[in-house]
């Protein structure tokens, strides 16, 4: 595993000094909904509104109201905590390799590791899509479907390899490439 430059790498320092305020708000919204009920979305709005001024994001992508059906409110605060993937201006074939590798390639996180990082590690490269959306602002030929299984002429299941997915990558176009 390679370090990624810093406007390559989620911002977990800005996420982490977010999440706490963040999933505070979700849970409080939660509970006064339980006692109270919002039946004209009054609450939820000024929800959407806090939210938003902390983190410029919109609101309308995330669900509010029933995190609990999806990955919970842990994710949910983190998700929103987290800020977007951004265009960079250069990147190198190691550093999409290393973006490939992580999403191609499962890896436990460290029993040990009690970090925020390590704590939604696993999450980042799986979970929220924060590896997607950077490589679909940042490669002009990004397609999900190169992560995903295909089936040939005789009906046989095959993955692309991760120095495929990463070759495809680089030659369908790099916003910017060394």
């Amino acid at each position: 595993m390679i370090e990624l430059r810093h406007e390559i790498e989620p911002d977990m320092e800005t996420a982490k000094k977010r999440y706490p305020e963040i999933l505070r708000l979700i849970l409080e919204y939660t509970d006064q909904c339980d006692e109270e009920g919002d039946e004209d979305n009054s609450k939820y709005k000024l929800l959407e509104d806090k939210l938003h001024d902390m983190t410029g994001k919109e609101m309308s992508q995330f669900n509010l109201w029933e995190w609990w059906e999806s990955d919970g409110a842990e994710n949910l605060a983190f998700d929103i905590s987290l800020p977007d993937p951004q265009i960079v201006g250069t990147i190198t074939k190691e550093e999409l390799a290393e973006i490939v590798r992580r999403v191609h390639t499962f890896e436990p996180p460290d029993p040990e590791d009690q970090s925020f990082k390590a704590l939604f590690y696993s999450y980042i490269c799986f979970g929220n899509g924060y590896y997607s959306r950077f490589l679909k602002l940042n490669c002009k030929g990004y397609n999900i479907k190169l992560f995903q299984s295909h089936k040939d002429k005789d009906g046989n299941y095959y993955e692309y390899s991760k120095e495929e997915i990463t070759d495809r990558l680089w030659n369908g176009g790099m916003i910017g490439k060394e």
